[in-house]
Formats: C-alpha cells, structure tokens, sequence
C-alpha cells in the first residue's frame, strides 16, 4: 500500500531514502539469483530539532541541516539514485480506517466521500489536505473499509522539497510503518489470521493489527502523549476484543529503533507478558540479504527495515502492472 503522494512509473525505484526525527538512512535493493540483497545502506544522525515530525506544525525546521544529512547519505550508496522513494514518519499524518456500506464505482466520487468525511475531523482545511487511501477490509454486509492517511500538502512538501535541495526527486512517498508491513506482504508469505505489528521510533510507536492481508486498526503515539507502552497496549488489546471480535494473534512482531538502544528489548518482553505469546524481532532478512556489517545490530536492522518494505513493494507493483 501507498498512501502518501505517489507517481510511481516503471522502472520502480533504485534506492529508498527514510527521513526520521534523529537520523536519515538510505538503501539499495538488488538481487542475487532469485534472492532480493540490500547492496547498499548508509545512515547519518541528525542534530536535535532540526526534524519534527508533526500533523499540524512544521515539519523541518532546520532544512540546511536535513539536506546536508541526505546529501551524505547518498554519497555513501556507491552510485547516486536516478528514482528515489522516500519514507516519512507515521506522525506526519493521520491514518483513519474509514467504512462505507455503499462505495461509489467511480473514482471521482469515492475521492470526494472520503473528502466529505474527513472534512468533519480534520485539524485543518480539507482544502489543504493531501489525502490518499487503499481499500481495506471488506465488509460482511457488501461493504469496504478504508484506510486513509491524511497529511497537509505543505507538510509534504517540506519532506519532497528537502529531497530536491539535495539534488533527489521523490516519486513515491510512504509512512514508515506501513512500509514495515509492507515487508510482509510484498514477501508472498502473508500471515494468516490476525496479526501484530510494533513499530517504535525515537518520537512515537505505531501499532498496526492486521486481518490476513488487510489493516483493520492504526494508531500512532508521539512520545510526549501521557500514556506508557503499557497502556497503548493495553487500550489497544482491549479495542481489539472488543470492537474487532479478535480472537489472539497468530504472530507478533516488534522492531524499529525506539529512543535508546533496549527499548524494543523492553518493548518485546513486555508484549509477550502481556499476550501470553512469543513476540518475534522484525527481520527483513527474511525477504532480502543483508551485508554482514549491517545486521550486526538490531538498530541498524530497525533502520533498514521501512526502505527494504519500501522497495520490494514499489518493485512487486511495478512488476505487476
């Protein structure tokens, strides 16, 4: 799924860029026979405040900083992109899961009631929303869910725009999560049942519950928000009984960065307390080869994650259009 700004045209993309709150990363997906193999990967840290990811604010604030990090990144990759795809934060946008017990069959006016809908709910003019969605869960009853992601242009902008000052054109852009998940379902090897994903980043966790191969819940928690990991977990379980019938998961998997280096360790034991069930490392090794260098650290694996979804995703849909 894309659910941000995408203009994606074949061929797909020769290297995924990630701008986060404190680093940027970039990588190079290649193959080896029949095997995907991240041929290159380069990371830098950023200085404090120079990314704030935000739905209403400003995004980048100190954009000389940003491009300087990309425009290193780059120059480690060996060769520079001539098509890049670019991962944003989760908490750059609003991901809502919205259902409609009729669907419009033109495209048009399915754009214009998903508009309508959220226009009730958002925090700024409809007017000056970017507003993308996939098709979600169908409905028992003939209906279609969908998940919908809400940015404000110029908040994408920004990420687009810092991109060009390092000389890059981003033709796709996606949230960081759901490139992660993007990692599962691009790999063939779609879980079945319900599933659990736990992405943490330095400024937020994301939790996605997935059905199969659809999103049936979202949410994203910035770091400052008053509720422990503890407690997203819990509302969320709770949520997850409640309102989605959910009957246990059939596999759980935690990854990413968080703030320090145990985070997702603590994360990870504290899941499977709270379940009752083995929590898994997110690991895109098992959908593409990693440089030895470059798994030697969950952190460096956390990273790595969001760009190989990323470009096996815009590969698998190039190749299938």
């Amino acid at each position: 799924m894309s659910l941000l700004t995408s203009w994606l045209a074949s061929p797909p993309p020769d290297a995924a860029l990630e701008l986060a709150a404190d680093s940027v990363s970039a990588a190079v997906l290649g193959t080896r026979g029949a095997e995907s193999v991240v041929e290159a990967f380069a990371f830098e840290p950023l200085p404090a405040g120079a990314l704030t990811p935000s739905l209403s604010g400003q995004n980048i604030p100190n954009r000389a900083a940003v491009a300087s990090a990309i425009q290193s990144v780059i120059s480690r990759l060996g060769s520079r992109p001539r098509r890049m795809a670019l991962v944003v934060p989760d908490v750059a946008s609003r991901v809502s899961l919205v259902k409609f017990d009729q669907v419009p069959a033109a495209r048009a006016d399915l754009d214009q009631l998903i508009r309508w809908h959220l226009k009730k709910s958002a925090p700024f003019p409809i007017e000056e929303a970017c507003v993308t969605y996939a098709p979600g869960a169908p409905g028992a009853d003939g209906g279609r869910e969908f998940v919908v992601a809400l940015a404000r242009r110029d908040a994408v902008r920004e990420y687009e725009g810092v991109c060009e000052d390092a000389g890059l054109y981003a033709g796709i852009v996606d949230l960081s999560s759901f490139s992660v998940v993007n990692c599962f379902l691009s790999g063939g090897r779609v879980p079945t049942g319900d599933w659990l994903i736990v992405h943490m980043r330095s400024d937020y966790t994301s939790i996605v519950i997935m059905r199969g191969g659809d999103v049936i819940f979202f949410r994203s928690k910035p770091e400052e928000d008053g509720d422990s990991f503890a407690d997203l977990v819990h509302q969320t379980t709770m949520y997850y009984q409640d309102r989605l019938s959910g009957q246990g998961f059939s596999r759980v998997l935690v990854g990413g960065t968080g703030r320090t280096g145990t985070d997702v360790e603590v994360a990870r034991r504290g899941l499977e307390e709270r379940l009752g069930t083995p929590v898994e490392p997110i690991d895109p090794t098992r959908l593409a080869l990693l440089p030895d260098r470059l798994s030697d650290t969950p952190e460096n694996v956390g990273r790595v994650a969001p760009l190989v979804g990323m470009l096996l995703r815009t590969r698998q849909e190039v190749q299938a259009a």
